[in-house]
């Protein structure tokens, strides 16, 4: 049987991370997987989590199923955080889903059924697995222009001019904000000349919400979900918990469905539980139950998105840092992109050899295309790894 099998491409990120722990050089640094990383290196348990972990500890009476939408009043207080109420709640359905990734599955999967073989239109660049998912599912990728990389902005009049080109067949991925990897976002404004577009052609938005809060704060990070979501009668939005509420092993995600009806968005639904049924069965529980008893709880959302913003201006003070750095040592502006954009990642534009340079004599590991995890730098050595990098630069 297996010998009619292909070794198959290793996801670039895994690869690094292998790479990494088996480099026995102190000092090492990691750039590249993208989690969040306290000022010891150590991506923590945040507090409110654990208080809301103990008290299903200490309620809990059972781990039988929830169902196969899972968590209802997890999807509820998600759906409140996110859209806001911008959208009558009769036209959206919910289901959870293995974290982020496991919500955009099922949407994907329910888009390849409603348009099977259909285009959906991707950033160039965007978060690796978006390509291959849609792929996996039957769906059409293709890119749509996205970051310019000599201005190191969103290029966003050769992005409009494929997005005014969509049919009412085509879907449209958007990175609802944070953009991964480059960490350039669109501007209210920006958002709102796409919501007017997608009104105008009729195309399908998918939005892709993985980093809510990490970027300028909830309210303002949730501008263009909530613009895109109120201006067209159908769209899809993934939810992902594992960023904002460090919860990544436990796969924490809801897909959010938004129909021209109630009885459209029942039909939906039922599509949605019909792939997780003959894929998982079932949604996994624990991490859903943590968010919606923070959510729900007045002073653990305080404590929450206090937790939160510490963790979203720490790195926004590495931005600051380390394009400091780098223009005092090289008197240039080139890198000043890093502290102008925000989120978690940014795109720094190196050459691949420069990237292989600094991970053989440096010890300073990024993705190939040098997209770093920004919570990756260590505070302390902002100033070391600005002189490697423009020593590998030459």
């Amino acid at each position: 049987m297996f010998e009619t099998l292909k070794k198959a491409t290793l996801d670039k990120i895994f690869v690094l991370m292998a790479e990494y722990a088996a480099d026995p050089r102190d000092g090492k640094i990691d750039l590249g997987v993208g989690v969040y990383k306290d000022p010891k290196g150590v991506t923590p348990v945040l507090n409110s989590v654990r208080k809301a972990e103990q008290r299903i500890l200490d309620t809990a009476k059972t781990k039988v199923y929830k169902g196969v939408v899972g968590n209802k009043e997890f999807s509820a207080a998600v759906v409140d955080l996110a859209l806001g109420g911008v959208v009558d709640l009769k036209r959206i359905r919910c289901v959870n889903g293995a974290g982020g990734t496991g919500a955009l599955s099922i949407l994907m999967n329910v888009l390849s059924r409603a348009r099977p073989g259909g285009r959906i239109f991707i950033s160039d660049p965007s978060w690796p697995n978006h390509w291959p998912m849609a792929e996996l599912v039957g769906l059409k990728p293709v890119y749509y222009p996205y970051f310019d990389h000599q201005t190191r902005l969103v290029d966003f009049d050769a992005m409009m001019k494929v997005v005014d080109g969509l049919t009412p067949d085509d879907t449209i991925l958007l990175h609802g904000c944070c953009h991964n990897p480059t960490g350039a976002n669109l501007t209210p404004a920006q958002w709102d000349i796409v919501a007017a577009s997608l009104q105008r052609t009729g195309a399908f938005p998918l939005v892709d919400l993985a980093y809510l809060g990490f970027g300028d704060g909830l309210e303002a990070d949730a501008y263009g979900v909530r613009k895109i979501v109120s201006s067209v009668p159908e769209s899809m939005v993934a939810f992902s918990a594992s960023k904002n509420f460090g919860l990544y092993r436990e796969r924490a995600g809801v897909a959010i469905a938004i129909a021209k009806d109630s009885d459209s968005a029942d039909v939906v639904s039922s599509q949605m539980q019909n792939v997780i049924r003959a894929t998982i069965s079932q949604t996994p529980d624990h991490g859903a139950e943590i968010v919606r008893i923070i959510l729900e709880d007045m002073d653990l959302r305080a404590e929450w998105e206090a937790e939160l913003k510490e963790m979203r201006e720490r790195m926004q003070r590495l931005r600051v840092k380390l394009a400091e750095a780098i223009r005092q040592r090289s008197n240039s502006k080139d890198f000043d992109f890093i502290a102008e954009h925000s989120g978690m990642f940014s795109l720094l534009g190196l050459k691949p050899e420069v990237v292989e340079k600094l991970k053989l004599e440096d010890a300073v590991y990024m993705i190939n295309d040098s997209r770093i995890n920004v919570a990756g730098i260590p505070e302390d050595r902002v100033g070391e790894l600005a002189d490697k990098m423009l020593a590998a630069i030459g």
